[in-house]
C-alpha cells in the first residue's frame, strides 16, 4: 500500500493532483448549468478555441493556459453576443468557432513548428507538464469559478432552467448568459493542463448525466457530480501514471464506466 502512494514522492504528482482536484470540483459545476441549458457542445466549442489560445501561447513565447484563458474568454462574448442577437442560430455559431478555431490553431502551429510533445500534452493532458506557474493559474481560476457560482447558483440556474421565466421575474438574462459562458471559458482553460483541450468537454459533461440518473434535484445533482468527478480524476491520475497513458483519456475513460454503472443502477432498482 505505501508503494501505492509513493508516487506522492514526486513534485510534479502533487501538483498534478492539487490540480486535478480544483478541476473536478468546477468542471461538473459549471457543466451542470450546460447540460440543463441544452448548451453542452459549448464546451466543446472552447476547448478548440482554447486550443487557438495554446498556439498563439506558443508563437508568442507567452503562457500557453494564459493565451488559453484570454482567447476563450473573448470567444465566449462572441458566441454569446451572436447568439444573443439572434444573427446566427446557436448551433451554427458553436459550430462556426469550433471548426473556424481548430482550423487557425492548426494553421499557426504549423508556422511555429509546435506539433511537438508540448502540443500533445495539452490535446490529451499530460500529469508530468503541470507547473508551478499553471496550478498558481489554475488555482485562481478554479476559486475565481466556484466563488461565483456560489454566490449566483439560484440565479443561474434559473437563467438556465427557463431563460423567459427568469426575464419574467426580472433578471438581466443576457448579464448572466454572458457570466456562465466566461465561466465555462475560465473552466475549460485551466483544464487542459490535466484532462486536456479534446476531453475537457467530457469531465463537463459526463458526471453531470451519472448524477443526473438518480434524480436527485438539482442542488443534490450538482454535488453529487463533484464527487462523481473527483472519483474519476482522482483514480484516473493515479492509473495514468502507474501505466504511463494520457491522463486525459483515462480520466474520461473511469467517468464513462461510472455512467455506464449508473445506468445499470437505474435499470436494475428503477
Amino acid at each position: 500500500m505505501m508503494e501505492f502512494f509513493s508516487i506522492f514522492q514526486y513534485e510534479f504528482m502533487i501538483r498534478a493532483f492539487a490540480a486535478g482536484l480544483i478541476i473536478a470540483v468546477v468542471a461538473p459545476l459549471i457543466g451542470i448549468f450546460l447540460v440543463v441549458k441544452r448548451y453542452a457542445l459549448l464546451a466543446d466549442t472552447l476547448s478548440h478555441v482554447a486550443l487557438l489560445g495554446v498556439a498563439f501561447g506558443i508563437l508568442f513565447n507567452i503562457n500557453p493556459i494564459a493565451g488559453a484563458l484570454i482567447l476563450s474568454a473573448v470567444a465566449a462574448l462572441g458566441i454569446e453576443w451572436l447568439r444573443g442577437e439572434k444573427k446566427i442560430f446557436g448551433e451554427a455559431v458553436l459550430s462556426l468557432f469550433l471548426s473556424g478555431s481548430l482550423a487557425l490553431a492548426l494553421v499557426i502551429l504549423g508556422l511555429s513548428d509546435g506539433l511537438n510533445v508540448n502540443l500533445f500534452s495539452f490535446l490529451f493532458g499530460s500529469i508530468t507538464t503541470v507547473s508551478a506557474n499553471d496550478l498558481m493559474i489554475v488555482g485562481l481560476g478554479g476559486f475565481s469559478v466556484t466563488l461565483l457560482v456560489g454566490v449566483l447558483f439560484k440565479r443561474l440556474f434559473l437563467v438556465s432552467y427557463d431563460e423567459n421565466l427568469a426575464e419574467a421575474s426580472g433578471l438581466p438574462t443576457k448579464v448572466f448568459n454572458f457570466i456562465l459562458i466566461l465561466l465555462a471559458a475560465v473552466t475549460i482553460a485551466i483544464s487542459m493542463r490535466i484532462v486536456g483541450a479534446l476531453l475537457v468537454g467530457a469531465l463537463m459533461v459526463i458526471p453531470v448525466l451519472t448524477a443526473s440518473q438518480f434524480r436527485l434535484g438539482f442542488a443534490k445533482t450538482a454535488l453529487a457530480s463533484i464527487a462523481i468527478s473527483l472519483i474519476s480524476v482522482i483514480f484516473g491520475l493515479f492509473t495514468s501514471f502507474y501505466a504511463d497513458i494520457p491522463s486525459g483519456a483515462t480520466i474520461v475513460v473511469v467517468a464513462l464506466v461510472l455512467f455506464g454503472a449508473s445506468l445499470l443502477f437505474n435499470r436494475t432498482y428503477s
